[in-house]
């Protein structure tokens, strides 16, 4: 039965489509089937050919509830549902089909309120600090203030994802041939972590040097039929 695994929070702007795609690809690149899952009606589904992890679209609740259904009969998949955002009622519905739930933060104060109250709120959650600063100034900055606000929550915080101009590509309707190798290991250290929560033991053989080429992505073979309709098998 595939794990499910929901990207949400009530507010928006803080990385929840980029961390479901990056979550996806690291995956993939760890060697772990994974389906991304669309639910906010506001984005057009991707093209999946060339990623290393199946596009579902499921914007509305009756394809939501086939998309779910069909991964949970489906062994050794992971299925990342991208909750959109300011959507409440969406965001409970979710949370209660999921495995464990991600809330992307900014650092921000108001982002960080706005976690906090969705930490309380739904105690399967983990949060992840997202788009966080290289400079090391500014990231020491960032730390305190989580520590200040989120410190009685500092068991579920993750490590933070850095800020990284390349993961726009993952959002592109296509995806390039080649993907950047500061991409392929940031994703692959989401996806790490993410792994290390559901206790679910991997290989990673990926390369931390190269970047990701086509050529060694996920088969389409491999994938299930009829996911969702925007899935097909490439020749």
């Amino acid at each position: 039965m595939a794990e499910i695994i929901c990207v949400i929070g009530n507010k928006g702007g803080t990385g929840k489509t980029t961390l479901s795609h990056m979550l996806c690809q690291g995956l993939g690149l760890l060697g772990q089937r994974a389906a991304c899952v669309l639910t906010d009606t506001t984005r057009e589904p991707l093209v999946p050919a060339g990623r290393r992890y199946l596009i579902a679209d499921a914007r509305t609740r009756d394809s939501l509830t086939k998309v779910v259904d069909k991964l949970r009969t489906l062994d050794d998949w992971i299925g990342v549902i991208d909750g959109g955002g300011n959507r409440t009622e969406m965001d409970r519905k979710l949370y209660a089909l999921s495995d464990i739930v991600l809330l992307p933060f900014r650092e921000s104060h108001e982002d960080i309120r706005t976690v906090l109250r969705d930490l309380e709120m739904f105690p399967r959650a983990y949060a992840v600090p997202t788009q966080w600063p290289h400079n090391a100034w500014q990231r020491e900055a960032a730390d305190r203030t989580v520590a200040q606000l989120l410190g009685a929550y500092r068991h579920r915080i993750l490590r933070p994802v850095n800020a990284l101009s390349a993961s726009k590509l993952l959002l592109q309707k296509r995806v390039p041939e080649q993907l950047p190798s500061p991409l392929s290991n940031a994703c692959r250290a989401v996806a790490r972590q993410v792994l290390e929560v559901l206790e679910i033991d991997f290989a990673d053989h990926g390369p931390d040097d190269e970047g990701d080429d086509i050529a060694e992505r996920l088969p389409a073979a491999e994938m299930p039929l009829r996911l969702t309709q925007g899935a097909r098998r490439s020749h």
